[in-house]
């Protein structure tokens, strides 16, 4: 390793110039590179496509529509939808849905759409037709009234009607790609047009609108991305300002900036590259790229200080830092780019970006600030007027450092231990009530008093159907509506999940089904039964069309749909094991009960894959950690004092989130595993000062404080820096960002505490000597 060191020093630093030309070339392209990024928000990119459910959901979605609809309720501020102003808006609601790009125009439905229908029983048999019939004049009073009482026949309150007569619904189903380029469709470009084109052009004094769906989720979450921008500028310029109070030097400030910004443009240049854009969920990556850089760069600074001190010139300061460097800083970046990958084994194309997005930029900064910035800091003048600064500091911290190696003594270092196994295990009761999943109802990316889920708890109090429901496919043979025994299993199974806490209605073929059979005998309530005559069977569902989404075109799939009242962690857990009991009882060799499509199947594929991939997401993260450390230090017990205070912090932030009622979901997932990766370099830096002093003969004490003149300013106020940083996302218009905003805050801070307090107590005692015994 001394003489590979040796060799890029000499590479380096006897090229310069040249090295300074290379780097400003490749910035300047990946500059324009970056310009060209753009956000990228994709449904598919959410979900766990391998997963079983979204297997089903995939291989029935043309039949039975995605979960990726839009709801759109227009409601009368005056509490009654039937006077002509508000069906002049809703006629016009409807027709700009279905014109909207992007929007399956054979699956808009509205009181409008033709089949939009209603049935009711006379003496000759059934009459029918639509609710709104095609001469209708919204300026006729009696029109109005015929219209509501169709509403009434059709049996759609609830569901496209609000319970109380105050809003009406317009639902839609987005398409795949879209229809004028055969591209992807853009989520963002939907969820703009909808709010332009529905919300501002038809919300009036009278009129409110309230959209919901992913595609609108997305788009506010985008908008609230924004904000990220100006989180990055505070972040900067709080960054700078603790840089320059570390350095007292301002081009000491300007140069580790620098780099780290340039760090952040390499990476997202890289991104349009490779061809990826930047999903906003994340968005929040470039930031902790520019943080790993300063904390890297800060340690730059600290060497280079160290070695001015000793009175050698600026290009020598500049390449005893880079030797003494290069190794522990490449392996601790090496170490968060491998951990950022294993969140690769998670099988959600978002994070899966996120892992790339994430190991992209910290690779760079082993460009930028191992090589770079030592190079342009070789370039300084470092006066006698320097010098004085940086050897006053020095001699200011000194009492400190005494103080705090007294962390590495015996009875301190036993102290700290025991309070650390008492956390660790307080910690660890407290996380196994995690729950995997969102916590609270509403869209868990964005806070309950946005306009969104403002929208959602209207929706949901004002209907009987939302867009939180789940299907179940009952996959059999062709024409296994006309059986009874099938049609009866079905039945029984919906009342079953009917009666599960946490479903608010249910619908299947078999339920329509009983309702028409007791309009074909006079609607005598008797007779809402299933028909075990084939033949009257047969009548029952001949008049249910294969758009109500109750049937496909050959009848050997019917879904049973729950709606449900919300879309918690525990309640979608409480309804899914509820359905693989229930099954059980009615599955046959010809009949299967296939979970699951719908919004809410989703999620829950979502919840299995993200509880499934947690402890391999874990165990591949510290196995990296664990190997690099081994490879580095070559000692077990210098891996363990590394990595045991690793792993108690990651327990202390699950039990953290249980406190704070933050569920684990893709948006958390992440944040465990950039908390590792990130916290594994104060130990490596602490460690690689103190393996080399052991190694030499010295004291567990000795060379803790050796490390701590070294290295411990800088591993200090790198945590203070990366902590104050990410502490100003509780200000976020996103939930998610102020949710990783406080487990980030508290993982840096706590495992910048457990390199400089905890790794000692440990060391203490895994480099236990007889010298040391009486210490």
């Amino acid at each position: 390793m001394t003489s590979f060191t040796h060799f890029i020093e000499k590479l380096v630093f006897g090229n310069r110039k040249i090295v300074i030309a290379i780097f400003a070339f490749v910035t300047v392209f990946l500059g324009y590179q970056a310009s060209q990024l753009r956000l990228d928000a994709g449904f598919e990119k959410n979900i766990p496509l391998q997963h079983e459910y979204m297997k089903t959901y995939m291989e029935h979605r043309k039949d039975f529509g995605g979960a990726n609809s839009i709801l759109v309720s227009v409601c009368d501020k005056n509490g009654d939808i039937f006077n002509q102003n508000f069906f002049d808006t809703l006629k016009n609601v409807h027709d700009q849905l279905f014109f909207i790009n992007g929007v399956d125009r054979s699956l808009v439905v509205s009181l409008f759409s033709p089949s939009t229908r209603f049935t009711e029983i006379v003496e000759g048999g059934f009459a029918g037709g639509p609710v709104i019939p095609a001469d209708f004049n919204s300026a006729s009073v009696k029109a109005l009234d015929q219209v509501a009482a169709n509403i009434e026949k059709a049996n759609i309150v609830g569901r496209q009607v609000s319970t109380d007569y105050s809003c009406a619904m317009v639902t839609a189903q987005l398409l795949e790609l879209d229809p004028q380029t055969g591209k992807p469709l853009d989520t963002l470009a939907i969820a703009s047009s909808l709010e332009q084109q529905v919300r501002q052009q038809y919300e009036s004094d009278d009129i409110s609108i309230h959209i919901i769906g992913f595609s609108k989720m997305i788009g506010d979450v985008a908008d609230g991305a924004k904000d990220v921008v100006f989180f990055f500028v505070i972040a900067i310029a709080i960054t700078t300002l603790m840089v320059f109070f570390f350095s007292r030097s301002v081009m000491l400030t300007v140069l580790p900036i620098l780099c780290s910004f340039i760090a952040v443009v390499w990476q997202l240049g890289l991104l349009t590259v490779i061809g990826f854009g930047m999903d906003p969920m994340s968005i929040l990556v470039p930031f902790l790229v520019f943080a790993i850089g300063v904390s890297h760069g800060v340690q730059m600074i600290n060497a280079v200080e160290k070695k001015a001190i000793a009175g050698v010139g600026a290009k020598h300061a500049a390449m005893g830092a880079f030797r003494s460097l290069l190794m522990p800083g490449g392996i601790a970046l090496l170490s968060d780019t491998v951990g950022f990958m294993t969140l690769l084994v998670i099988d959600i194309g978002m994070i899966r970006e996120l892992a790339i997005t994430a190991s992209l930029g910290v690779a760079v900064i082993i460009l930028t600030n191992l090589i770079l910035l030592p190079v342009l800091m070789s370039f300084l003048s470092l006066d006698a007027q320097y010098v004085e600064k940086f050897a006053g500091k020095e001699n200011r911290t000194a009492a400190f450092w005494n103080g705090l190696a007294a962390c590495s003594h015996k009875r301190p270092a036993a102290i700290i231990l025991l309070i650390t196994a008492g956390l660790f295990a307080g910690g660890l009761y407290q996380a196994q009530n995690m729950k995997i999943g969102d916590l609270h109802a509403g869209a868990p990316a964005l806070h309950e008093s946005s306009r969104y889920n403002q929208d959602t708890f209207l929706i949901t109090d004002k209907y009987e159907v939302t867009v939180d429901y789940l299907s179940v496919l009952v996959e059999t043979t062709a024409d296994a509506c006309t059986s009874y025994n099938v049609m009866r299993a079905m039945d029984e199974f919906q009342w079953k999940m009917e009666n599960v806490p946490g479903v608010q209605s249910t619908v299947s073929l078999a339920s329509v089904a009983k309702i028409v059979n007791a309009g074909y005998n006079e609607g005598n309530l008797k007779w809402q039964v299933l028909p075990r005559n084939q033949q009257t069977l047969v009548q029952a569902i001949a008049r249910i069309p294969t758009s109500s989404g109750l049937l496909n075109g050959n009848c050997s799939v019917m879904p049973v749909i729950l709606f449900m009242e919300d879309h918690k962690a525990e309640t979608i857990s409480r309804v899914v094991n509820a359905i693989k009991h229930f099954r059980e009882e009615y599955e046959t060799d010809d009949m299967k009960y296939r979970l699951a499509s719908g919004p809410v199947g989703v999620m829950a594929a979502t919840n299995e894959a993200v509880e499934k991939a947690q402890y391999p997401m874990m165990a591949y993260v510290f196995g990296a950690v664990i190997l690099l450390c081994l490879v580095s230090f070559r000692s077990l017990r210098a891996t363990l004092s590394v990595v045991v205070p690793l792993y108690v912090v990651s327990v202390l932030a699950q039990a953290l989130m249980t406190f704070l009622e933050i569920g684990l979901t893709v948006s958390t997932l992440p944040v465990i595993a950039l908390g590792v990766g990130i916290g594994v370099d104060y130990g490596i830096y602490i460690l690689s000062t103190m393996s080399v002093k052991l190694k030499h003969g010295a004291t567990v004490q000795q060379a803790y404080l050796e490390a701590l003149k070294e290295r411990g300013s800088a591993v200090i106020f790198t945590g203070l820096t990366l902590a104050i940083g990410v502490s100003t996302w509780v200000f976020s218009s996103l939930k998610f960002q102020m949710d990783m905003g406080i487990l980030l805050t508290f993982m840096f801070v706590v495992n910048m505490l457990g390199a400089i307090i905890v790794l000692p107590a440990i060391a203490r005692f895994l480099w236990f000597s007889k010298n040391e015994s009486q210490k």
